[in-house]
């Protein structure tokens, strides 16, 4: 015997139970069948007279209605949290957008202020090199005056002991003397 078989068996051996343990008449009260059919009737008419169906109905129509509006609740709901979605992205995109703009225009201002250091080192540079070559100018000024006054002072020195050599006394007794003659003239 298949599984099938004994599955169909089992249950064709069940449901003849109630059915083999009628005996009689079927219209009497020692049959079962008649028992049970009775009472089934009887529970039906009272769940009738109390308008059960209807309260269940009721019940019914009440639990559909709050279910509908709780899915109309959720489906509002979930409207605005798709839209509170699409504004925090749209604000997202905005502040990378924002956040890359600063970083660019941070970048380009490094650049100018780079370039503008870079100007200001070789204005420095190029002041310095013309102080220096200032410096340098005067040090060749002073050199060249040094060395005039010490070719003058040389030049007085030797023209002195040259004269000193070639001037008898006799000689510098006229000198003094015309010297005297000419600034008497000139103060007269």
């Amino acid at each position: 015997m298949t599984v099938m078989s004994r599955i169909a068996f089992a249950a064709s051996m069940l449901a003849a139970g109630p059915a083999l343990a009628a005996s009689g008449p079927f219209f009497s009260l020692r049959n079962t069948d008649f028992v049970v059919l009775l009472g089934f009737l009887l529970f039906v008419g009272i769940l009738v007279y109390f308008r059960v169906p209807s309260l269940i109905v009721g019940m019914l129509d009440r639990r559909a209605a709050q279910i509908r509006a709780e899915l109309d609740e959720a489906r509002a709901l979930r409207e605005e949290a798709q839209k509170l979605l699409a504004a925090y992205e749209r604000k997202q995109r905005e502040v990378a957008e924002q956040a890359e703009r600063i970083v660019r225009h941070a970048r380009e201002e490094a650049a100018a202020a780079a370039e503008e250091a870079k100007a200001a080192l070789q204005a420095q540079m190029a002041r310095r090199l013309a102080a220096a070559e200032e410096q340098i100018a005067s040090a060749e000024a002073a050199a060249i005056r040094e060395v005039r006054d010490r070719a003058i002072q040389v030049a007085v020195a030797a023209a002195g002991d040259a004269i000193a050599q070639a001037m008898t006394a006799e000689r510098a007794n006229a000198l003094i003397e015309r010297a005297i003659a000419e600034v008497e003239s000139k103060l007269h």
